[in-house]
Formats: structure tokens, sequence, C-alpha cells
């Protein structure tokens, strides 16, 4: 934004503002969304997710007791409140017009991280089943033990969750010096660091000629595509430049300043 000023307190002249903008808001929750979800919807990192455990009752039928039913109530909101406690972020779901088959399915649409099973046999056995949204695995936990074990499993599946979307993001990246190894890892939806003089007019012709038209010969999926541009100049840089290091792009006679991330819009 332009023209943002304030009047300075000590002064009282009219200053610019200092701004910066890093697209940390929507941007961000979409790569969130598009890295970890599946074909069941949301996959929420424990550390991000607002509930990370959500307690679902169970084994309530129509022969059930008022008092089985508040026994089972109230043992549920026991384990919500021993789980905060225990520093996890717990809510239970207490609605009696849902079956539990329906709730564990819109609590895996939100992609929450963990549900608790709780029913009257659990109740006997002092015993919770703990489901992770992760990868479906099953586990049953002592009901003693519940906050410490579920801290640690919140704690495995954001570890597991981070390494995965890391070896992902890596197999797709590529580290390149010449513009034809440039434009062929283009075409595999690559990102690419590569040498860079930062120069805007160069980084213009980058991306005019790593465009791909409908009748490009040379493209093995036909239609249109965006050509690169660069992304960010990585702070910690993958490797140092050398006296024979030249600008990514062929036309270019300028000396790289910088290994930088190029892309593709798409």
């Amino acid at each position: 934004m332009f023209e943002i000023v304030y009047d300075d307190p000590d002064t009282q002249e009219k200053k610019y503002v200092y701004q910066n903008s890093w697209g940390i808001t929507t941007r961000t929750i979409g790569v969130m969304i598009l890295v970890h979800g599946d074909d069941r919807g949301l996959v929420l990192p424990p550390r991000v997710a607002d509930v990370q455990a959500i307690v679902v009752p169970c084994g309530i039928t129509a022969s059930s007791t008022p008092e089985e039913r508040k026994a089972l109530m109230d043992s549920c909101k026991q384990l919500v409140d021993d789980l905060v406690k225990g520093g996890i972020r717990a809510e239970g779901d207490y609605r009696d017009n849902y079956s539990p088959g329906w709730k564990f399915n819109h609590w895996e649409l939100k992609g929450v991280p963990i549900r608790v099973e709780l029913g009257p046999k659990d109740m006997s056995r002092a015993e919770v089943v703990a489901v992770r949204r992760v990868n479906g695995d099953k586990r049953t936990i002592k009901r003693e033990a519940v906050a410490t074990e579920l801290s640690a499993l919140l704690e495995q599946t954001h570890t597991e969750m981070f390494e995965k979307a890391t070896k992902e993001r890596d197999a797709r990246l590529s580290l390149v010096n010449k513009w034809e190894d440039f434009v062929a890892a283009l075409e595999q939806k690559h990102i690419l660091l590569a040498p860079f003089c930062g120069d805007i007019p160069c980084e213009d012709r980058i991306k005019g000629d790593s465009a791909k038209t409908d009748d490009d010969p040379t493209a093995e999926v036909k239609g249109p595509a965006m050509g690169a541009k660069s992304l960010c100049i990585p702070f910690k840089q993958p490797r140092d430049l050398t006296k024979e290091d030249r600008c990514i792009h062929p036309a270019c006679n300028n000396k790289p300043k910088f290994i930088t991330l190029f892309g593709r819009s798409y």
C-alpha cells in the first residue's frame, strides 16, 4: 500500500510507515490444506489445530438407562478436563441427535489430530480408544496415562507430518545451473534453485522464455503454462557461488548474486 503516513509524536511531522508483507495469512492456510489434506478432508498439524483432541461418547443404545447415559457423559467431561489440564486443546461432542459414526466423519473432515472414544466398556476397564487422523491408527490407552500419552502422540504426529512434507518437497526441488535443465525441471512441475543476477529485466526474460503455449512441440503435456518467476532468495544458500557461475538465463551476461528459488504459477 502507498502513501500511508503518521504524525511523529516528537516532531509532529508526517512520516511514512515501515511496511512488510510475508503473505502469511490465507496463503499459508491454503498451503497447509494442500500439503497435508487427503480425500477425507483436512489433516491439521497438531501445533496449529484449534482442537487437538475430540472426545466422542460411544456405546449408548436404546436400552441404556438415564443413569448410564449421565455416567458416560460425566466421564467424558471429566476426561476433557483432564486433557485440558495436561496442556491439550480438547473438547467433547455431546450432541445426542447424531450417531458416533456421524461424529467420527464430522471431526475427520475438520482434521482434528486425535479422536478419543469412550464408552461404558472402556469406563469399566479404565481405558480410552485414541484414533489418529493422519493415518487412522487406533490404540487403547489407560485412563490414568491418557494426557501424557496423547501429548506424546501429538508430538509424534507433528514430527511425522513435517518429515513427510519435507520429503515430498525435496523430491520436487531441483538445483540447476543450465537453462535447458531449468526448463526441463520446470516441465516436471519442480521448484528450482538457480543462480540469478537479480535484475528485473532478466527475470522478465526468464518468465517469458520459460512459458509455453498450446502448440509448444517440446512440451509433453499440451496446454499453455505461465513462465517461472522468482519466489524468494533463501537465507541459507544451497551452495556458494563460484567464479564460473553464470546467471541462469543464457542471454544474460551478468554475474549471479545469489541462488534464487523459482517456480511456476498454476
